[in-house]
């Protein structure tokens, strides 16, 4: 049995985003849920702006401002009659601002006076040379050449590059990947080196994302590695754009994924990592951390501390669930729920005195699962009657043994967080502990 989320221990006071949680559920500074999916970022001065279909509004283009890739404001609809455009991109070719993005095959341009708002369409094309149909929408700016360039997937199976002119029209095509069926095409340069980031072509469904490179964008394009190891399919991801932060420090190349659930709709999380880029033997991996982030004025990532752990050998345990401690000295203390297709309110394990600050606060829930379809770990918050999911807060909960999610606690340590298991009957969950983190 499945149950429903129930969102009360989410909503409510605010607080500041302090980390990047890949598969979580990310919020805007007026605490509603981030809805900007296949989108890209760009940055004028020191404010970032990220533009997404909006998958509450029927993939109307939606944007967000942010200083420090963390606290995102929500600057409302760009174009609110244009419905259906997916994966819109932000372009800035000439004097206007631009919004790309694929609408019924073709791709269509939209165009403001300003970054933020007011933009009406300006054309609606098949892709140049022939006039192809395509999916999905990519965008780099080259500064070399300081030219914007359209990154698309073409219906015939073929990733291009055509070169926006400076009218903002779709130019030429420089170069193409061809040989499989790829999608979600993403670039950008490092050392000298052009990495073409694409996905397979699965639908919603995650899979292997690969990396292509060249020293050129006319091309050859070369490779086709994984960009993360195979079984972890992008860590549940599709790609959609890289964004290089430029620090006094360190430059640092940001993979930027969508976590789709199975219709693409407001399900979806984004499963953000920093890459380490190797320009010599032309790799790109992913580097999977449960939270971190960013410092953009020097460019330097970072990771939280642990403020307060709650091990499972102090929390209290039902009759139902296992005892596998075989030592009192092991730290954290394992316990297993064993689970049956009914939930008894009695099987779980209890961690009482957590504590809150009245805001918005990230915590990790330490468990790992015997198998991700069989079932969900679900969770209640202090008086709470209805069990959530787990997985409905971070959809990387049963993929990964550290599960951040963000929860509104009471203020102190008068809260209790009950975690158990519902599914199929060999379902079972090993809990570790929780942790809490400096801010």
């Amino acid at each position: 049995m499945r149950f429903l989320s129930t969102l009360c221990a989410v909503t409510g006071a605010l607080g500041a985003t302090s980390w990047i949680a890949p598969g979580a559920v990310w919020y805007d500074t007026d605490g509603q849920k981030i809805d900007a999916h296949g989108g890209s970022i760009v940055q004028r001065g020191d404010t970032f702006y990220w533009v997404g279909q909006s998958a509450s509004s029927n993939e109307t283009p939606m944007m967000y401002s942010s200083t420090d890739l963390l606290s995102w404001k929500n600057l409302g609809k760009q174009a609110s009659s244009v419905t259906g455009l997916w994966r819109p991109k932000i372009a800035k070719p000439n004097g206007s601002f631009w919004l790309y993005g694929q609408q019924d095959r073709y791709v269509l341009s939209l165009k403001s006076t300003q970054m933020v708002g007011d933009y009406s369409n300006v054309n609606k094309v098949y892709l140049p040379p022939s006039d192809y149909s395509y999916s999905d929408t990519g965008m780099f700016y080259d500064e070399a050449s300081t030219t914007w360039y359209l990154l698309t997937s073409a219906d015939h199976n073929t990733v291009q590059i055509n070169k926006i002119n400076s009218d903002g029209t779709v130019g030429a095509r420089v170069s193409a990947v061809t040989g499989g069926a790829y999608e979600a095409p993403g670039l950008f340069f490092a050392g000298g080196v052009y990495f073409l980031i694409v996905s397979g072509k699965t639908g919603w469904r995650a899979n292997p994302n690969k990396v292509f490179t060249a020293t050129s964008l006319s091309g050859p394009w070369t490779g086709g590695s994984n960009i993360a190891p195979e079984s972890e399919k992008t860590y549940n991801s599709q790609n959609t754009f890289e964004l290089t932060v430029k620090g006094s420090q360190q430059t640092t190349y940001i993979y930027m994924g969508d976590a789709w659930d199975s219709k693409g709709s407001t399900g979806s999380n984004y499963v953000w990592l920093p890459m380490a880029v190797d320009p010599s033997a032309k790799t790109v991996t992913l580097q999977y951390h449960a939270m971190w982030k960013v410092d953009v004025g020097t460019g330097v990532v970072s990771y939280p501390t642990t403020k307060k752990r709650y091990a499972t050998r102090d929390a209290k345990i039902s009759r139902r669930a296992i005892n596998f401690c075989p030592s009192p000295d092991l730290n954290p203390c394992v316990r297993v729920l064993t689970n049956s297709t009914s939930v008894n309110p009695g099987e779980e394990i209890a961690f009482h005195n957590v504590t809150g600050t009245g805001a918005r606060q990230w915590l990790s829930l330490h468990f790992t699962v015997n198998n991700p379809e069989a079932g969900q770990a679900h969770m209640i918050v202090n008086d709470e009657v209805q069990p959530m999911n787990i997985s409905d807060l971070n959809s990387r909960a049963g993929h990964h043994g550290v599960v951040p999610v963000q929860l509104v606690l009471k203020p102190g340590d008068a809260n209790t967080l009950r975690l158990g298991a519902s599914g199929a009957s060999d379902f079972e969950v090993s809990v570790d502990g929780v942790e809490l983190y400096e801010d």
